[in-house]
């Protein structure tokens, strides 16, 4: 397994103070420095350590509370460090979308996997093959949701000469016109008839993603969630599932309907194996200050808790051409602008060091290398001041960033986050 901490640190890594070239990564932390005079340039994307501890802890606890299993989508971070936080707080695996983030998951030492998609590709099975032959306690499963697919797989793993069978569950479609999955319960059964058929395939349970349910609200989300789970009530009747299995999977849940998962999970009937209710939210673990600020269940269950953002993109002020326009250092290779534009947010004052709120400042568009800000009548801003700015996205906000630094809210730098995208 990688270490991380032993990685060289140098021009690769954007951000990153110029005079850390050489060190590596574990060295660089050791040292503490503060993000604002310890060298950094701008812009730098950091992570707020106090945020992101909490909203770990937060999504175990409600888990733990619902009686739901979690595998975060790794896909959102692809930062090992993140998962490995993730499994202490509790989570029985991590969610992959596509062949290579299991290979980056598998190389970091991640136990059980999750393949939130169709697996069709032979030259992945063949390593899929090979990594289960060589490790018994690996636990991987994956969707299979068209007769064909379960041909493809079972062509590709019988000329792989696998000694395991791959364990698959169903996967639902959220409805017509969304995306992938099985439209109708009866193309569900004839999927299960294929994967019995396929001596290297395990029917293990059902799945689905209900936050492609067309013009999802509580009611149709509920509705569809209702179909999976019935799915897999006739199907444990009709003695689909694999007993060997142990358990019988029924997995759904993004990071914005899970409360919803939650409650109709919490109906499901007594099957003859124990139900493995797998929760996938991968956003909650830096949340945002944008799209997830707005659709998270937790804004409908107060009660339960609330997440926090954790992602703050700090630029510096190159141009103040007029009082109404300025632009900072920080464009569209920096920050995630394909759900909403940077959010500003606080300034950090270059003469003095102060921070102020970003008060009469909004990001109106984005350049490769440049934001645009306007500025009201009286904002204070001048060139060399620092603006932190919210993100929205996370997926499309840590993708952009090889080594981030984890900020504790005094500006310490404690870690740093290293992704494989």
């Amino acid at each position: 397994m990688p270490d991380l901490a032993s990685e060289r640190v140098d021009h690769r890594f954007k951000g990153l103070p110029p005079d850390a070239e050489g060190l590596t990564v574990g060295e660089l932390a050791a040292q503490r420095r503060d993000l604002f005079t310890g060298g950094f340039t701008t812009p730098v994307l950091a992570l707020s350590a106090e945020s992101v501890e909490h909203n770990l802890r937060l999504l175990k606890e409600y888990a733990e509370r619902h009686g739901l299993a979690f595998a975060p989508h790794g896909k959102t971070s692809m930062a090992p460090r993140l998962f490995e936080r993730q499994l202490e707080h509790g989570a029985w695996g991590i969610t992959a979308a596509v062949p290579h983030q299991a290979r980056v998951y598998r190389a970091h030492g991640i136990a059980r996997i999750f393949l939130a998609n169709e697996l069709v590709d032979a030259a992945a099975l063949r390593w899929l093959a090979a990594e289960l032959d060589a490790d018994p306690g690996f636990r991987f499963v994956c969707y299979v949701d068209s007769v064909r697919g379960a041909e493809l797989m079972d062509e590709a793993l019988r000329a792989a000469g696998a000694s395991r069978p791959v364990d698959v569950v169903v996967e639902l479609g959220a409805g017509e016109g969304a995306r992938t999955g099985v439209r109708t319960e009866a193309e569900c059964a004839a999927v299960a008839d294929a994967v019995a058929t396929a001596g290297t395939l395990r029917l293990v349970g059902v799945a689905g993603y209900e936050g492609e349910v067309p013009a999802a609200d509580p009611e149709r989300v509920r509705a569809w969630l209702r179909r999976l789970t019935a799915l897999a009530a006739d199907f444990d009747k009709a003695g689909r599932f694999d007993p060997s299995a142990g358990e019988i999977v029924v997995s759904a849940g993004g990071s914005a309907w899970f409360d919803t998962v939650a409650e109709v999970f919490a109906e499901i009937p007594d099957l003859s194996l124990p139900v493995l209710k797998l929760l996938r939210s991968g956003a909650y673990v830096s949340h945002d200050d944008g799209h997830y600020r707005t659709l998270t269940p937790f804004n409908r269950v107060p009660a339960e808790g609330a997440l926090r953002p954790a992602f703050r993109l700090w630029s510096q002020v190159v141009s103040r051409p007029t009082p109404e326009q300025a632009f900072t250092n920080a464009g569209k290779r920096d920050a995630a602008y394909d759900l909403h534009l940077p959010e500003a947010q606080v300034v950090r004052d270059a003469r003095t060091g102060a921070v102020r709120p970003a008060e009469g400042i909004e990001v109106t568009g984005l350049s490769d290398q440049h934001a645009w800000l306007r500025t009201a009548p009286g904002a204070d801003l001048e060139v060399g001041d620092w603006v932190g700015m919210g993100l929205s996205h996370p997926c499309t906000s840590f993708d952009k960033w090889q080594l981030i630094p984890l900020v504790e809210a005094d500006g310490t730098v404690v870690d740093y986050l290293r992704t494989f995208f």
